[in-house]
Parts: C-alpha cells; structure tokens; sequence
C-alpha cells in the first residue's frame, strides 16, 4: 500500500488493524482523564471513525465478525461468572423481574404504537420488542469492580436472558407470519428444535468439559476448547431458530463449575475477551450510531 493510496475511508487490512488497536490502547488513557466509563469511550470512539463521523474506517466484514464474537463473548462472560448458588436461591425473583422487564415496556410499547403512530399489529409487537430486549454491554464494568457475584448482579443476570428469551421468541414468530409460515406446526417444530438443542447442550457439555479437563492440562488448548463449546452453543441455538447469545450464555452456566475464578484458564478467557472482543464490538456499536439523525431532525422518533 502506497501513501498515494491513501483513500478514506481505510481499507488495507493491516492499517484497520492497527487503529483499531490504537483505539484500544489509548481511549481508555484519554476517557479514563475524563471520568468517562471505558465502554462509552470505546462507543464514542466508533462513532468517531465510523462513515457517520470521520468516516476513518467502513464497518466492513471483519467488524460484523468481531463484533458478534464480542456480543458472545460478553453474554458468555455473564454465564461464567454468575453466582448459580444465589441463582437457584433467587430464582423466583429472577423470574418475576425477568417477566415484569419483558411485559411492562412491549405492553407499553405496543400501545403507543397501535393508537399514536397508528402502526399494524406486526409493526407495532416488532418495535415493541425492541424496548423489551436488553443486552450485557456494561457487564465489562461489573468484572472490573468484582460484583459479579453479589445476589443482585445474578438476578439482574438471569432475568437479561429471560427478557432476551422471551423477545427472541416474538422475533421468531414475527419472522414466521411475515414468511406465511405461523401455523400451529411452526410454534410446534420451533418448540421441538429449541428442547432438543437445550437438552443437548445441557447433557453434553458438562460431561465433554469434565473428560476434556482431566485429559488435558494445557492452558492454550483448555482455552481453545473452551471457545469451541462456546461458539458450537451459539451456532446449535442459531439452527434451533433463536438467537446465539443464548447459547453463549447457556455455555457460560454450564462451564461455570469447571473454570476456577482464580486460575491461568480463566485469565485467558478475561484477558482475550476484554483486550480484542469485547472492545472490538463496542467500537462497531459505535460506528452504526448517526447523531446528525438523532440530534438533527425533530421527527427522528416519529
């Protein structure tokens, strides 16, 4: 690549490589001055480089990539790390703040959609769903502070991946009666496909995980069977019709028992995750942000 070649926004590989890891390198530094959480710096800073700011970098390929493995990697995370002894104690809790965080907002959301923006039913349980649905980016945050396992964190946990359960389903079922296919026999091969996933990665992987560990006692290759059960959960739950983050963070719960909070293994996990993962994804979160659209047009939510 020639200085000539210099066009924006960048698309040599190796140059896309290295901001990005500058990126990663020196916003925690400079947001770290401004008393600005590292995650927002990290967001911020995709916004920055993204076609909607300095147009720096295209979200090409590799951010998709990235950026899904990171979404993983930060559920999968939540899974290891949660306390399954406050879990089983608190479930009753988890449930009902699972369910209350699900039903409140897409009730809420489906009524202003129907009456004020007079959208049809599908559009309106599709925007819905959208208020209902909550993901782990600030769980970075809670590793960092140690927190993880208080009572609250777990119930908080829990009831994330009933709320994202829950929106999944109606996003499946949307799906089906856009394609013409929400009969009777989708709601019962959708039921059959996600049993039978769910049991066989609740079965399986605890006993793989069990015979791996005793075999073998490398760090690398316990690590890299670990993020082989992790990415093989999400890509089970993807077939069943859901959404792989579950399965990330079924994964997570399961090898939870297994990987010692204080070991090599899992400081190759946190280390990995949190060095080029995670980051990764919340630069590209970053990049998909327009503000001239949001602070721009009055009628933005309209």
């Amino acid at each position: 690549m020639n200085w000539t070649d210099l066009n924006l926004p960048i698309t040599d590989p190796t140059w896309i490589f290295l901001i990005v890891l500058a990126i990663i390198l020196f916003a925690p530094m400079l947001f770290s001055r401004l008393r600005i959480p590292n995650i927002i710096g990290m967001i911020l800073a995709g916004v920055l480089i993204g076609s909607h700011g300095l147009n720096i970098l295209a979200r090409d390929s590799s951010f998709e990539l990235f950026g899904n493995v990171g979404l993983y990697y930060i559920m999968f995370l939540a899974g290891l790390e949660i306390n399954t002894a406050n879990l089983k104690k608190n479930r009753n809790k988890t449930l009902v703040l699972g369910l209350l965080a699900f039903l409140v907002p897409i009730a809420l959301g489906f009524l202003i959609n129907t009456s004020y923006l007079k959208y049809g039913v599908a559009t309106s349980l599709l925007l819905a769903s959208m208020c209902s649905s909550y993901t782990l980016v600030s769980y970075p945050i809670v590793l960092r502070l140690g927190v993880s396992k208080q009572r609250s964190v777990s119930i908080t946990v829990g009831a994330t991946a009933i709320t994202d359960t829950l929106t999944l389903i109606v996003l499946a079922v949307i799906s089906g009666i856009f394609a013409g296919t929400s009969g009777g026999l989708f709601w019962l091969w959708l039921i059959i496909k996600v049993l039978a996933v769910g049991a066989l990665i609740i079965c399986c992987f605890p006993r793989l995980a069990r015979w791996f560990f005793r075999k073998y006692d490398d760090t690398v290759i316990q690590f890299l069977f670990v993020l082989v059960l992790l990415f093989l959960a999400a890509g089970l739950m993807e077939l069943a019709g859901l959404e792989g983050i579950l399965g990330a963070f079924l994964a997570g719960i399961l090898l939870n028992r297994f990987i010692p909070g204080i070991s090599p293994l899992k400081n190759h996990i946190e280390f990995v995750g949190n060095v080029l993962f995670i980051p990764y994804f919340l630069i590209g979160v970053g990049m998909l942000i327009d503000l001239k659209v949001i602070f721009g047009h009055g009628n933005a939510l309209k």
